[in-house]
């Protein structure tokens, strides 16, 4: 089993920043046999696929919407990953998941653990 808990929500205006943690545990997790990623959920809308790191972080994806604004990062010491959002728009307003799998693909479409969501409120 793998636990996973986000921190970092909160409400912030149109062009801010958040950061988004999600700390891992559990007697079967390793960060060098899990892939990480982060979804969101918007309300009336289904869940999403936001970003992923590869392994030890030597490959990335992430959604179109938010290239090149967003930037996942993991410290494998902390069993932590991150989710560094920049320039917020308000349709980035969500519930945010964090997300781990050992299969690379399925940690962008279904993956087997997930956190319990921390809500993201960008203000226009």
């Amino acid at each position: 089993q793998v636990q996973l808990v986000e921190s970092g929500g909160g409400l912030v205006q149109a062009g801010g920043s958040l950061r988004l943690s999600c700390a891992a545990s559990g007697r079967t997790f390793s960060s060098y046999t899990y892939n990480m990623g982060w979804f969101r959920q918007a309300p009336g809308k289904e869940s999403e696929f936001v970003a992923a790191v590869i392994g030890n972080g030597v490959v990335y994806h992430y959604a179109d919407s938010v290239q090149g604004r967003f930037t996942i990062s993991r410290d494998n010491a902390k069993n932590t990953v991150y989710l560094q959002m920049n320039s917020l728009k308000p349709e980035d307003t969500a519930v945010y998941y964090c997300a781990a799998d050992q299969s690379s693909r399925s940690i962008q479409t279904r993956p087997q653990y997930w956190g319990q969501g921390t809500q993201v409120t960008v203000s226009s």
